[in-house]
């Protein structure tokens, strides 16, 4: 039944998923530590790094994992599937739809609407990751007291960094084993 009920959140997810992976994180945190509370803020974040270090599409890594640690291999089949299918059907049918229909005005205000809807999931869920990590929340503290007591120093320096690091355009690996090695040596010196 747990496998079924993963099946079904990941395929709703895999249909309203408009804008590649990293749209689909926001959604995903929904399901998983939101309404179902399957997995924490903290193992998401986790499993949503390491759908960005591993091979292959970011959104079906992160239901693979997070199925994986819900029901186990079975889970993970199940949250993948559920994924992967409704993306699959809908992809064939807009892409059929597009190429005899794109220059359709229609079309393209669709298309020129979800764009912006699209950044918005992404920095949504960017700015609760960026809370988690500089703060240990989901949400940013209230208050110039309450943000001083709970800010990590270690992970802003690594934060401000890796943003140098995107921005000059170093390669994505060399900025997390290098973020994943200063965090150890920072974590070593106290």
């Amino acid at each position: 039944m747990l496998c079924l009920l993963l099946f079904w959140e990941f395929a709703k997810i895999g249909i309203f998923c408009v804008g590649g992976g990293y749209a689909s994180m926001p959604l995903i945190q929904a399901a998983v530590v939101d309404a179902h509370h399957w997995l924490s803020l903290s193992e998401f974040i986790d499993i949503f790094t390491i759908s960005q270090m591993t091979p292959g599409p970011i959104g079906i890594n992160a239901a693979t994992f997070a199925g994986m640690k819900v029901a186990g291999l079975p889970g993970a089949a199940a949250a993948t599937l559920g994924f992967v299918t409704p993306s699959f059907v809908l992809c064939i049918a807009v892409a059929r739809l597009f190429f005899r229909y794109g220059s359709i005005g229609a079309i393209q205000g669709l298309l020129n609407g979800l764009r912006p809807a699209v950044v918005a999931l992404i920095c949504a869920a960017g700015l609760s990751f960026v809370a988690l990590s500089l703060f240990g929340t989901e949400h940013f503290p209230r208050g110039l007291a309450a943000m001083q007591s709970a800010f990590d120093s270690r992970s802003a320096l690594i934060l401000a960094l890796a943003l140098v690091a995107a921005r000059k355009k170093i390669n994505v690996i060399h900025i997390l084993l290098a973020s994943g090695v200063l965090g150890i040596v920072l974590g070593a010196i106290g």
